[in-house]
């Protein structure tokens, strides 16, 4: 009897893991599922398999928002020792309690987390005076976001919807050093409708993935596309793009808009070309907008520095091809940009530098993304896959969207489950 009871509460730990890391079915043959959802399992089983210490690397790629939140909790009431390679900075934020930051060649340890580590960061950056002011602002403006208060932030997303007109302004006037951050140059001034999706429904086989979607993307509209892998969210960029077409509902581009796609796949690059090749297409200067730049410098603003923009792509790593494609993109100037997955495999430094270039950016982008500071940084308006094939359309950055969840779903909101669908209706 008591063999029958642990192999009952064995089997609801094992289901209820599998089910807040959204594994594929239990009887699923691991030969034929995808990388994210072999990570997903091998997270799952080292986990349940109860050891002293656990090691994980980028343990939160591959995870949704609400399964890293589901990992955080875990982790805090893990009984052993937990080292983690990571740039989830919410994740670090919320579980951390040391920081082992390696830079130029030396290891820094910090006790505390993320927001601590920062402030700590920006004074050995003084102390050492090497640090260049590019550098010093961008931390500076996160340290600044750090501190600000909740309702601060939603200000300042709406403030930047209301300051349309001038960032345009500003971003043909300024003149950056395009080797000290990522400069995304401004594209045609848009109109006053941008992208419009009213009561679309879209299925994909026999899954209904999108039902009754309505919203209007405003100018300067920076919009977080979170949700399970599978939900739809890559159906979406794709019907935004016109490659598919709503099956209910209409989707109107509004004339002034020239979409710019970075996809999560990069797989589209010439194995045999450098990566100074690969982004400079042969030219000496590149035009950014109405500023022309040294080739040179643009790529290493992608932190490709010296030697490392020799390199042929078809060795590169996965956030290096991330940061190839990325730089292809920007330099098209395109005023309404679409990026899926832009911070996977993204080092912290350039991740500041996208945000911070998104955030002067003066255009709209709809993003696809799992990482929640990133979000919180940027996102003006959340479109969240919630399931049942609704999509929830919100104003306000990840933050507000989590804490407005919470208030519709109350305790369920805490305890994630594989994405369910509605059916399909005749």
């Amino acid at each position: 009897q008591i063999e029958a009871v642990n192999a009952w509460e064995l089997d609801h730990t094992v289901d209820m893991a599998m089910d807040a890391l959204r594994c594929p079915p239990g009887d699923a043959d691991v030969t034929k599922i995808s990388g994210g959802e072999r990570r997903r399992v091998a997270l799952c089983r080292l986990l349940l398999s109860q050891p002293d210490m656990l090691l994980l690397d980028e343990p939160t790629n591959h995870l949704d928002a609400e399964s890293v939140a589901w990992l955080e909790r875990t982790l805090e009431q893990f009984p052993g020792t937990v080292v983690a390679i990571t740039h989830d900075r919410y994740f670090l934020d919320n579980v951390a309690k040391w920081i082992l930051e390696l830079d130029r060649g030396e290891g820094h340890p910090f006790e505390g987390n993320y927001s601590g580590w920062l402030d700590y960061k920006s004074k050995r950056l003084r102390d050492e005076e090497k640090q260049s002011g590019a550098r010093e602002r961008m931390l500076a403006r996160e340290l600044e976001w750090v501190r600000s208060s909740p309702k601060a932030r939603q200000a300042k997303s709406k403030a930047r919807l209301q300051r349309y007109d001038e960032m345009v302004t500003e971003a043909q006037r300024e003149a950056r050093d395009p080797a000290l951050e990522i400069v995304i140059p401004p594209g045609p001034r848009l109109g006053n409708e941008v992208v419009i999706f009213d009561g679309v429904s879209k299925a994909f086989g026999d899954r209904l993935l999108i039902d009754n979607l309505s919203f209007k993307l405003p100018r300067g509209g920076l919009v977080g596309v979170i949700g399970p892998n599978g939900a739809g969210k890559t159906t979406l960029f794709r019907m935004i793009m016109g490659q598919e077409k709503p099956d209910k509902g209409t989707i109107k581009i509004g004339e002034t808009v020239q979409l710019g796609y970075v996809d999560q796949s990069r797989d589209a690059l010439d194995a045999n070309r450098s990566i100074y090749d690969e982004i400079s297409e042969g030219a000496e200067h590149l035009q950014l907008g109405e500023r022309q730049v040294n080739a040179r410098a643009y790529v290493s603003s992608f932190n490709f520095k010296g030697q490392d923009q020799q390199k042929k792509t078809g060795i590169l790593s996965g956030g290096e091809r991330n940061r190839v494609h990325l730089a292809k993109m920007i330099k098209r100037a395109g005023n309404v940009l679409l990026l899926d997955e832009p911070s996977n495999d993204l080092d912290v430094d350039t991740l500041r530098a996208l945000e911070d270039g998104l955030e002067r950016f003066p255009g709209c982008a709809v993003v696809i993304s799992h990482d929640r500071w990133f979000l919180d940084r940027i996102a003006t308006h959340i479109l969240a896959f919630e399931g049942d094939s609704h999509v929830e359309w919100f104003e306000g950055n990840f933050a507000d969207y989590e804490a407005d969840r919470k208030r519709r779903l109350g305790a369920d909101a805490d305890q994630p489950h594989r994405i369910k669908y509605k059916p399909l209706r005749a």
